[in-house]
């Protein structure tokens, strides 16, 4: 059973690794702009919070290390991102990313260490920050669902990308999977979220995939990018 849970914990950092990497043609195109434009840093930040959670979540729990590994690189690939934001968004912007870090990525991940780490002792530790990761997963599934009350609103599926979509699906399937061979329930709750999501999201796809945009409708480029970061864990 080891051996297939470390097998199906491999295809999942692999999945996932693809996952963090997606936004890579969104910040691209800041960089040949020189500015961030209409995009938001808060996903990317929320995202930076949540990958190190959980790095430190499977670095403190026994048998954790592929959820500690695949997230670490995510923590990597998200500051370069929350780096870019800073080096190119407007004042106003920069005023509000600076905050939102030192809030999220400083103040509460911070706070969340060191309570964990003072207070609380083995088991009891692992379970709080289980809860934590947990529930900023799923709170961050606030993204697809406006995703998918777009493509219902509007009868297109122009801003749901399919193979972000197809990705929540998998990375949710195969997490989830991988959560049940080891028994562990906080990383199942939100990546079995994630698959129902990315499932409802595929399913969307195929009914209004020839439907033609509604014209009263726009939202932002890249407005799910994030969404899936949710689940990488």
């Amino acid at each position: 059973m080891e051996s297939l849970s470390f097998f199906v914990g491999v295809i999942g950092n692999i999945i996932s690794v693809l996952v963090f990497l997606a936004p890579i043609g969104t910040f691209w195109r800041i960089v040949k702009h020189r500015s961030t434009q209409d995009f938001e840093s808060l996903p990317y930040v929320c995202t930076l919070l949540n990958s190190s959670l959980w790095t430190y979540y499977g670095i403190i729990k026994p048998g954790e290390i592929l959820v500690a590994t695949v997230n670490g690189f995510g923590v990597v690939v998200e500051a370069a991102y929350v780096t870019l934001f800073l080096i190119y968004a407007p004042a106003k912007m920069r005023a509000k990313t600076v905050a939102l870090v030192s809030l999220l990525d400083v103040g509460f991940l911070a706070a969340a260490i060191l309570v964990t780490r003072l207070a609380l002792q083995g088991d009891t530790r692992i379970d709080a920050l289980g809860f934590i990761c947990s529930g900023l997963n799923i709170v961050m599934y606030g993204s697809p669902l406006a995703a998918m009350k777009t493509v219902v609103t509007t009868k297109s599926v122009e801003f749901m990308p399919f193979f972000l979509s197809f990705f929540l699906f998998l990375n949710g399937g195969i997490w989830t999977i991988y959560a049940v061979l080891v028994r562990d329930y906080f990383l199942a709750v939100p990546n079995g979220t994630g698959l129902v999501l990315g499932t409802a999201q595929l399913v969307l796809y195929a009914i209004y995939r020839n439907s033609k945009p509604s014209n009263k409708f726009s939202i932002e480029d890249g407005s799910q990018e994030e969404h899936l970061i949710a689940s990488s864990s």
